[in-house]
């Protein structure tokens, strides 16, 4: 045999065994791309898990982001780092009651994040607003994350049947988020009342869910609430849109009718508190419209992720809808719902 042949024949067995190798650990390194984009959180804490959301944003080799905890809104996140196949920001409290930032540590694997936090646990004053309430330190608790669904909206819509929510005579249809927090709930002539203010303190109260979950639909509410108040409806169970009391004031997107702490209306259309109001809803996806008081204020807008006191991150999923019922009292005279088929 020829020494070239010879050494052609070496180098093709050469390179046949470097295509049937396995894939070295450089190879299969974490790219810092692979972070970008929007996470749904569950985060494992020692009362049980609760949902959260994260957004990372790469420009060069910086990163920067969006959260949303437990409760309140979307906030900046700056102090962002990523090494190989290890995550790690850091970002100033909101309403958790702590001494110190918010800090996770999470490494990547197989599409999922998985870390640690030093979240602490959010107690029933922290969540009602109420400032000084000590709450007591957690270790370091566990958090997951998996890349949340882009959920388009359909090409077409075909609507079904309008369903009415609330029958005017009883909560059939609806459970309570606390079972033990059942007097302030009640139907008085034909009207939903939440009378938490009037028979308990504020940080009391609960939410109102409905046993039937949806994914696309149109929802029509009427509505009235005294001076000062404060609740909102939430989509599916993860996307609030804020109703309260916000007669007069600039737009914004934790003012009625925004999408809390993520999309501005484009005007105020409230009217004074004590006056019959009404919303309509159209969800698809992820892309909300919102009538308020038969004015277009927000029009076939992306709801980035889930807010503040969802009831899950699972995005993907149908979900109830979740009445706010622990910030302030609030009436309903209609609640009707037209799913797409």
């Amino acid at each position: 045999m020829s020494l070239l042949r010879s050494t052609l024949l070496i180098f093709c067995v050469l390179l046949l065994a470097a295509c049937s190798a396995p894939v070295t650990e450089e190879a299969a390194q974490v790219s810092p791309d692979d972070f970008a984009g929007r996470w749904a959180l569950t985060i494992k804490s020692a009362d049980g898990s609760y949902p959260s959301w994260l957004e990372l944003t790469r420009a060069g080799e910086q990163f920067t982001g969006r959260f949303v905890g437990q409760v309140g809104h979307a906030r900046p996140v700056s102090d962002i780092t990523v090494e190989g196949s290890t995550l790690n920001f850091t970002l100033p409290i909101q309403y958790e009651q702590m001494d110190s930032d918010l800090s996770f540590t999470g490494e990547l694997a197989d599409g999922v994040l998985s870390g640690t936090t030093n979240t602490q646990k959010l107690v029933a004053g922290a969540l009602a607003g109420t400032a000084g309430v000590d709450a007591p330190a957690e270790p370091e608790v566990k958090w997951t994350a998996v890349r949340a669904p882009e959920l388009a909206a359909p090409e077409t819509v075909e609507w079904g049947e309008t369903v009415k929510l609330f029958n005017g005579e009883d909560l059939a249809g609806w459970s309570l988020m606390d079972p033990e927090q059942d007097k302030f709930w009640k139907v008085m002539d034909g009207v939903l009342v939440n009378d938490v203010v009037d028979e308990g303190d504020v940080g009391q109260g609960t939410g109102l869910i409905t046993d039937d979950t949806f994914t696309n639909f149109k929802l029509h509410m009427e509505f009235k609430y005294p001076e000062g108040s404060n609740s909102g409806i939430y989509l599916r169970g993860r996307y609030e849109v804020q109703i309260q009391d916000d007669f007069g004031k600039e737009p914004g997107n934790r003012y009625i009718a925004g999408v809390y702490g993520f999309i501005t209306p484009t005007e105020n259309a409230a009217k004074k508190a004590g006056e019959w109001q009404a919303m309509d809803i159209t969800l698809l996806g992820r892309y909300i419209t919102v009538v308020l008081n038969d004015k277009t204020v927000i029009d076939n807008q992306e709801v980035p992720g889930i807010t503040g006191g969802a009831l899950d991150s699972d995005e993907g999923e149908p979900g109830p809808i979740f009445i706010q019922g622990d910030h302030g009292p609030i009436s309903f005279r209609s609640i009707e719902i037209t799913p797409a088929n």
